[in-house]
């Protein structure tokens, strides 16, 4: 059995740098969270998406948005897309991301990722656990059988020893990640 604290520490390290940065999509969580905001008049929902220190900044755009967004359509639609911008980029920087501007609506998000956030939605992380637990064992096993295989021959020329040096490298880089991933969230980054 997975726990749900390493099926999100999998996700995180499964997942590429694009991938992970699904909130920087127009139907991601941030945009979403943002347009709540906006709907309600209300920046509390947004605010959860940067960290404290930024929030004066979300507040003061915010206050100016929902201004422009009374001069008219153009104006609003102006006015949301910076809010939504602003929003992402100061979150992005929250996890020491690049900000690389919105993508649309519909943007291609790694499976790991719209698995993860279809977990939180559906309230069960089994499915999500189980799959990634599959995926790390098949990764692990797959390093390990190369690097075992070319261990054998390690020593009959600098060339085979090259291959397994190579082999044993993928291996255990790869167990380090998932052991570095796994460990217990209160040790891991903070997002």
């Amino acid at each position: 059995m997975c726990k749900p604290a390493l099926a999100a520490a999998c996700v995180w390290l499964l997942a590429s740098p694009a991938a992970r940065a699904h909130c920087d999509t127009m139907d991601g969580p941030v945009v979403a969270a943002a347009k709540m905001a906006l709907e309600k008049g209300n920046v509390t929902p947004a605010l959860k998406w940067v960290k404290k220190g930024r929030e004066a900044e979300i507040r003061a755009v915010f206050q100016k948005t929902l201004a422009v967004r009374k001069l008219g359509a153009d104006a609003k639609e102006l006015a949301d897309g910076h809010f939504f911008e602003t929003l992402v980029r100061i979150h992005r920087a929250g996890e020491g991301a690049a900000y690389t501007g919105l993508k649309p609506a519909g943007a291609e998000v790694e499976s790991a990722v719209a698995r993860a956030d279809a977990a939180l939605i559906s309230g069960s992380v089994q499915p999500l656990a189980q799959s990634l637990a599959e995926a790390v064992a098949g990764g692990i096993r797959k390093r390990f059988d190369r690097a075992h295989a070319a261990k054998e021959n390690a020593d009959s020329s600098a060339e085979a020893g090259r291959e397994y040096v190579e082999a044993y490298v993928e291996f255990i880089h790869y167990v380090e990640r998932v052991a570095h991933a796994a460990k217990p969230l209160a040790a891991e980054h903070k997002h």
